[in-house]
């Protein structure tokens, strides 16, 4: 089946209150996506983000992201009046996401519709709490833990709760036991308009296509209430972090700081965690995108400590029995494995072996020293290409600062000679959607015809990421004419 997809985080939607979230505005874009006749959007990871705002590095891999409430939905339900929600600063750049105005006013704001909620007696929010409870119980407790220790992290925490003693996780949630609710509620109202919105995209044909990072953060929940699941020293410290080793793009490499994975553990428990959290991505998403997937062959291992990631070893990951175990728990889902950057024979066997397609990326294609995979007449069609991905920089802000014969090879390619920026945006995406590739999606920027300004992130750096929005009509009648005729062109309306 040939099909297409938009990729636009929910964060990068407009919306009145300083970030996209499950507004109207999200209902009218999946009602455009229809028009432009695409059957998936790709949302990224919907985690609660913690600091670098990144939904890669989250206080919880199940919870979701607060930030992403619909302040207009609490109204309806006359938690909060329009006045109040009027009354916050959220930040006034209709384009950009304002964290630090967010962080300050959102949970305020929330946390008035909490208290006027009468949450507590309601039938439908205690089965949440009881149904979730594998991992609500931990995350609320956690924050609310976090934000009573001025928010520093669970490691520096009292002895008795950064260990989890029974009577220190009993007598903190007797004494946080409002906050925990105040926590609860949030994703309560989280779970409530996500299922509302992802129901409305599958009644109008469109799949979502969200993201499992491979790790966790540190700083999170998850860590703290499983540091077994981890290799951590008995005082609960990494003995050794993820990253990448240095590469074309970093001559030190990328130090990402997340624990890594006890993996014989993980097997001895048949992968019960993992399965868990998988679960937890299939009742959000459609279709699954799992981060690093070279990490599931081998994964990188840096030293506590270290300031760089020069130095470091790979070590074998869990490999195909871990793929095994999820089809036999889970029965057959739809993956997308993120196998960019260099691989090893075994990694592009263990991908093949799973059956899972992998990604193109049509940015890495035009080095013109080199034939490589990323060319469009080398694909097959059991697989994923996107113009460039949420870590890419957008088609046309990459094109312009293109090296002159990488540009000269990708002109003579794209046929595309000296023509204007948006024949250049056209002839990269009628090069993906024309391509044998079972799903092409492409990033909304990129149909924007938008410049740098417009990127969503740029990898190992803090700051500045994370914060595009798209402007309100942006996506227009006529733009979704446009792209719906090329879709019908090549055979990709479902």
């Amino acid at each position: 089946m040939r099909a297409s997809g938009v990729l636009l985080p929910v964060s990068g939607l407009p919306s009145r209150y300083g970030i996209g979230c499950f507004s109207r505005e999200a209902y009218e874009f999946v009602d455009q996506l229809k028009a432009a006749g695409q059957s998936f959007w790709q949302i990224l990871p919907l985690g609660p983000t913690s600091y670098g705002d990144s939904p890669y590095q989250s206080f919880s891999t199940f919870a979701g992201n607060p930030y992403f409430i619909d302040p207009e939905d609490l109204v309806k339900r006359g938690f909060v009046t329009k006045e109040q929600c009027d009354g916050y600063d959220f930040g006034d750049n209709e384009e950009y996401v304002d964290y630090a105005r967010l962080y300050q006013s959102r949970f305020l704001l929330l946390r008035e519709a909490w208290k006027n909620s009468g949450i507590s007696k309601e039938p439908d929010f205690q089965r949440f709490v009881k149904e979730n409870a594998h991992w609500l119980e931990d995350y609320a407790l956690y924050m609310a833990v976090k934000v009573s220790f001025g928010n520093v992290c669970w490691v520096e925490w009292d002895e008795d709760i950064k260990t989890r003693r029974p009577e220190a996780l009993k007598a903190y949630r007797e004494k946080f036991a409002d906050e925990v609710e105040f926590y609860q509620f949030q994703q309560y109202m989280f779970h409530l308009q996500w299922k509302d919105l992802k129901n409305h995209a599958n009644r109008q044909g469109v799949k979502i296509i969200g993201d499992i990072p491979i790790y966790v953060a540190f700083d999170s929940s998850d860590a703290w209430a499983n540091p077994r699941l981890f290799q951590f020293d008995r005082e609960c410290n990494p003995v050794a972090v993820a990253g990448c080793p240095p590469d074309a793009f970093s001559a030190t490499g990328q130090l990402w700081g997340n624990p890594l994975y006890d993996w014989e553990y993980h097997r001895k428990t048949g992968y019960e965690w993992w399965m868990k959290r998988l679960e937890a991505c299939y009742r959000m998403y459609d279709v699954v995108r799992i981060d690093h997937f070279r990490a599931f062959d081998e994964y990188y291992s840096i030293p506590a400590g270290r300031k760089t990631a020069e130095i470091g070893e790979w070590l074998p990951g869990p490999g195909y029995e871990f793929f095994e175990t999820m089809k036999k728990k889970l029965g057959k889902k739809d993956v997308i494995a993120e196998d960019l950057g260099f691989l090893t024979p075994s990694v592009i066997k263990l991908v093949k072996k799973t059956g899972y397609p992998g990604m193109k990326v049509l940015q890495f294609a035009f080095d013109s020293r080199e034939e490589n995979d990323y060319l469009p007449h080398n694909y097959d069609h059991n697989c994923v290409v996107y113009t460039g991905t949420h870590d890419n920089d957008t088609t046309l802000g990459w094109y312009d600062k293109l090296a002159k014969k990488d540009k000269a090879f990708c002109r003579r390619y794209l046929n595309l000679g000296r023509r204007n920026s948006r024949a250049v945006k056209w002839e990269f995406i009628r090069a993906a959607l024309s391509s044998v590739a079972d799903l092409a999606v492409i990033p909304m920027q990129d149909y924007l015809g938008l410049g740098s300004e417009a990127r969503i992130n740029t990898p190992s750096t803090l700051g500045g990421n994370w914060e595009w929005r798209m402007k309100k009509d942006a996506f227009t009648r006529e733009l979704a004419q446009e792209i719906r005729d090329m879709t019908k062109l090549y055979g990709r309306i479902v």
